[in-house]
């Protein structure tokens, strides 16, 4: 019995040993993994977007089509926010947003037909619209070292509305209109991206991405590119800049059929927190 006893606490010790071991092994492969010093584990980036937009709209109305032409204003701040997760040292996930909102105003003057009826329409109009982009994208990334290359496939939510106002003289006559339109939409998105570390707390990146959407009543697509710099004033914060340009193009089929075209470009200025 002594024996059988003796036999079982050494079994339970050596499981205990073992169980040690194994942690302690998983633990030492996972600090000893070869993580790229241009990559992090986890990190997620909020800050602005410095953006001068352009903007080219068209939307069908009561009085015939308006088409806004092309419209620039003054630059605008947008708010962006980023994060980047990685599984198994070289895949992982990426998640971008930003929200546009602006109004244009502008002088409208056209001719045409509706019903049969002559029109000519003259007067200032309004376009507003809002734009809601937040992509998720799952990565490959491919190399070793200082630099890395990554792959991404996933998938791309983005809510558009686009509304006119206008007072308007239409032939002779004072009318006022507002007509609006908006759709929301899921389309598959393509990025690539390349991250070079000069040194574990300064670094470079270039992200390119795409979207497309096909079928339905909204079709076009979204293609951003973005170039910068990473500086961690201290090992887990850290300041990035980059220049980007973003250019959106989506067409919207049904009873106020309306287009979009908008193309922002400007720097972007973010606080990233990694671990």
């Amino acid at each position: 019995m002594t024996h059988l006893a003796t036999n079982s606490a050494a079994r339970t010790a050596l499981v205990k040993i073992i169980g040690v071991a194994g942690c302690g092994l998983l633990m030492s492969t996972w600090a000893s993994a070869q993580l790229s010093p241009a990559l992090d584990r986890f990190s997620i980036s909020a800050g602005a977007y410095r953006a001068d937009p352009k903007l080219n709209a068209s939307l069908d109305t009561q009085y015939g089509r308006f088409e806004s032409g092309d419209l620039k204003q003054r630059d605008v701040t947008l708010p962006r926010v980023r994060a980047d997760l990685i599984l198994f040292d070289s895949q992982g996930l990426s998640f971008d947003y930003f929200q546009y909102k602006r109004e244009y105003t502008g002088s409208v003057a056209q001719s045409g037909s509706v019903g049969g009826t002559n029109l000519s329409i003259a007067g200032d109009a309004t376009v507003g619209m809002k734009l809601d982009v937040a992509k998720l994208a799952y990565k490959w990334w491919l190399g070793s070292g200082n630099t890395v290359v990554g792959l991404g496939l996933g998938g791309a939510y983005y809510k558009a509305g686009i509304g006119a106002r206008a007072n308007a003289l239409v032939n002779g006559t004072g009318y006022g209109f507002s007509e609006g339109d908006s759709d929301e939409a899921i389309a598959p998105v393509l990025e690539l991206g390349l991250r070079h570390a000069f040194t574990p707390n300064f670094r470079a990146f270039l992200d390119v991405s795409g979207v497309k959407k096909s079928g339905g009543k909204t079709q076009g697509h979204i293609v951003n590119g973005s170039v910068g710099l990473e500086w961690f004033v201290v090992k887990n914060v850290g300041l990035v800049v980059d220049y980007s340009v973003s250019r959106i193009d989506l067409t919207r089929s049904g009873s106020n059929n309306a287009n979009l075209k908008l193309t922002f470009s400007g720097p972007s200025a973010f606080v990233k927190v990694r671990f």
